[in-house]
Parts: structure tokens; sequence; C-alpha cells
């Protein structure tokens, strides 16, 4: 048996700020996982990537400074996804969220 769920992926950078400068992963986890207790969501950090300006942020000994980029992936029921959408389009850069419909294998 299985069903269908709903997998966003959102891209960002590890210094990233919410409009009211709070840490923008602390806040989508806050989101994701107190008020909306969605059914998973995992963070990764790149070792490098750019973005649409083409500047390259690499991991690097000489760069004390990098915001590294990071994928935030979250999934739940379409419904539970959808309702949280809205609020993360607020919080994340245009055109860094993407999103599909997968199979949940259960037993």
């Amino acid at each position: 048996m299985s069903s269908t769920v709903k997998i966003v992926r959102l891209y960002f950078k590890e210094g990233d700020k919410t409009q009211d400068h709070h840490n923008l992963m602390k806040e989508l986890f806050h989101l994701l996982h107190d008020e909306h207790k969605v059914r998973g969501a995992s963070v990764f950090r790149g070792v490098a990537g750019f973005g649409a300006h083409g500047v390259v942020q690499a991991d690097d000994l000489l760069r004390l400074n990098v915001h590294l980029p990071l994928v935030l992936e979250v999934f739940d029921e379409p419904e539970v996804i959808q309702r949280i959408m809205p609020r993360l389009r607020e919080l994340v850069p245009a055109k860094h969220i993407i999103s599909w419909e997968a199979e949940l294998a259960e037993e």
C-alpha cells in the first residue's frame, strides 16, 4: 500500500535572514516542526553552489565568512503542504522553491 505525499525543496544560504532579521533556517524549522508538525524535514549543507547571479560560494579554508548553500526538504500530505506554502513563499526568496508529488511506501 502507498499514499501520495508532496515534497518541497527550498534553496537558501546559511546566513539568510527573515525580514525581521531572524535566522531563516531556524524560522523555517519553527514553522514546519512546531507550528505545522509536518511529517518530515531535513536540511542539507552544500560544499559549493551558485544561484541566479552566478556568484560561486564554496567551502574553502581561505574564506572565513562563507554563506554555504542550504537545501531544506520537507514532505507531508498534499493538504498540509498546501496550507504552509503561502508562508514558505513569504520566507524564501522568489524562485527558490520547487515541489512535486511522490508515492510514500507503506507496509
